[in-house]
């Protein structure tokens, strides 16, 4: 079965929109504290495209919605997740599936990968799509669930992780014991698709198919 697009729109982004306090707090602390203004700001953006990627498919949506995020969200996170989106709407098969799912991924984290100069272990959203990536890879049963706790588990991880990449490397070790905005922002993002893929008013199953 298809995932409900518009339901996975409003809850990603609905979340971003949320949770800016925090994720404001989070940049303040080792970054320019301005992650969670950028990221609301790109929610709210896509949110005003709701109309035009209602009559999308997701492949198209994604495609949208990255290049939206590149036009209007500050700072490096407009590159950033806009590759991811665009890559991701580049890869992903229709129907997706967990299989699929895990090579787009896959082929995004090797575009940021390029794009950032950053690698997993740097204290990054890498930090997060990878083990993510990697689950989603294996399957099994109850894979969205499984997915949306690695994903909040990977992002709280990369407290204990030394920043090599982005302002926060210029803190040193005082950048230790602080999570990564950027990641948090991921986890978030993941979460909520899976709380939507999982809504029994979405009519959602409770696992990807394999």
């Amino acid at each position: 079965m298809k995932p409900n697009t518009n339901d996975l729109i409003h809850r990603a982004t609905q979340t971003l929109i949320d949770h800016v306090d925090e994720l404001t707090a989070l940049d303040q602390a080792i970054g320019d504290g301005d992650h969670g203004l950028n990221m609301r700001r790109g929610a709210l953006a896509i949110q005003g495209k709701q109309g035009e990627l209602a009559g999308q498919s997701l492949n198209e949506a994604l495609r949208t919605m990255g290049m939206t995020c590149m036009s209007t969200i500050g700072g490096s996170s407009g590159p950033v997740f806009g590759t991811l989106l665009v890559t991701l709407g580049k890869q992903l098969p229709d129907p997706p599936n967990a299989a699929g799912l895990a090579q787009a991924l896959d082929a995004a984290i090797q575009a940021l990968t390029r794009l950032g100069k950053a690698q997993v272990g740097q204290k990054t959203l890498l930090d997060v799509l990878d083990p993510v990536q990697r689950l989603l890879a294996k399957g099994g049963e109850g894979l969205v669930k499984r997915v949306r706790t690695c994903a909040f588990d990977a992002a709280d991880a990369t407290a204990a992780l030394d920043a090599t990449r982005g302002r926060a490397s210029f803190l040193g070790d005082r950048a230790l014991g602080h999570v990564d905005p950027g990641s948090r922002s991921t986890a978030l993002i993941i979460g909520a698709i899976c709380e939507s893929l999982d809504a029994p008013a979405s009519a959602q199953p409770s696992s990807l198919p394999a």
